[in-house]
């Protein structure tokens, strides 16, 4: 490369200098830069593509997330009233059972135990 300083502090290049300026390329050409830079612009578009699907697919599990927590907490206060419900019968049976009423509820119990057993023989007749 001849570069010449003049009087005035300017560098100006001589005819070697200008014909690598020429060629846009920087004098990289020889080196395979523009391979390079196109294989480099593909792996980050390809990379592009996948950051984007990997971002799409959190947006959707972040959705669903919201949808099972939802569901969950419904389920939650649906079990809670349905043991309260429990605990209530539980407490009329053990008020029932406590009086002279025990014979009434052997006979609701038989009742419950026969109703189970005709619906378990039709269930395996099918």
């Amino acid at each position: 490369m001849n570069m010449l300083l003049s009087g005035a502090g300017t560098i100006t290049c001589t005819a070697r200098c200008s014909e690598g300026a020429a060629t846009g390329n920087y004098g990289y050409t020889n080196s395979g830069y523009s391979v390079h830079e196109e294989e480099n612009e593909r792996l980050t578009e390809s990379l592009r593509t996948k950051v984007s699907a990997i971002k799409s697919l959190s947006i959707e599990i972040g959705t669903e997330v919201k949808n099972q927590n939802k569901m969950l907490s419904d389920m939650d206060s649906d079990f809670d009233s349905t043991g309260g419900f429990l605990d209530a019968t539980i407490g009329r049976l053990k008020t029932l059972s406590r009086g002279s009423q025990t014979k009434l509820l052997c006979y609701m119990m038989l009742f419950a135990l026969f109703v189970f057993f005709v619906i378990y023989w039709i269930i395996k007749l099918r």
